[in-house]
């Protein structure tokens, strides 16, 4: 009886070349599991986009809208300005920038200078947009649920626990000396 072969062998054999050419190692157990937290993301993030919608939401530009309708719901509505988006997601502030300009001219957020800082601006959901978030979050976190439901409670408990082990050193390292980032608000 024939088994079914590996469908990531061909990706750990292409790494193992690879990493052996540039460090003379076959060790690839951080660079395969970095490889399938970032294929596992970006699968996810392209299959993220809403068929059919007027608005082309990538991952990270719903979840920025949805971040965006958090803060509105616990009561914060002065709105947060791109420096903190770019921190507290981890990314440039290229990046940031990128997905505000997109989806301003979509709509769905306003930038509006800060009263208090004139230096500041300050990012807000237009009606639109807190539409779209209230439209689309369910689906997303159901899919979300989806893909999770594929690894028994144990196991998300498990996985959930060694990807923060994991990501702790790496908050560690990215942290400036003294501690936890400022929370400004820029």
């Amino acid at each position: 009886m024939p088994t079914n072969p590996d469908p990531f062998e061909p990706m750990q054999a292409h790494m193992r070349v690879h990493v052996r050419a540039m460090t003379g190692s076959d060790e690839i157990a951080g660079v395969e599991l970095f490889a399938l937290l970032r294929m596992a993301s970006n699968l996810f993030e392209n299959q993220a986009v809403e068929k059919g919608s007027p608005y082309d939401l990538s991952g990270p530009r719903l979840g920025l809208l949805m971040r965006l309708y958090g803060e509105e719901c616990e009561g914060r509505q002065a709105g947060l300005t791109p420096t903190h988006l770019s921190r507290s997601d981890k990314v440039s502030k290229n990046t940031i920038s990128s997905h505000l300009r997109g989806l301003e001219a979509q709509g769905l957020i306003t930038r509006q200078i800060d009263a208090a800082d004139k230096r500041l601006f300050r990012i807000r959901l237009t009606d639109t947009g807190r539409q779209v978030v209230q439209s689309s979050a369910p689906r997303h976190i159901q899919r979300l649920n989806q893909m999770a439901a594929a690894l028994l409670p144990e196991e998300q408990a498990l996985l959930n626990a060694l990807l923060r082990k994991l990501i702790r050193p790496l908050i560690a390292c990215s942290l400036p000396q003294g501690g936890l980032p400022e929370s400004d608000g820029r």
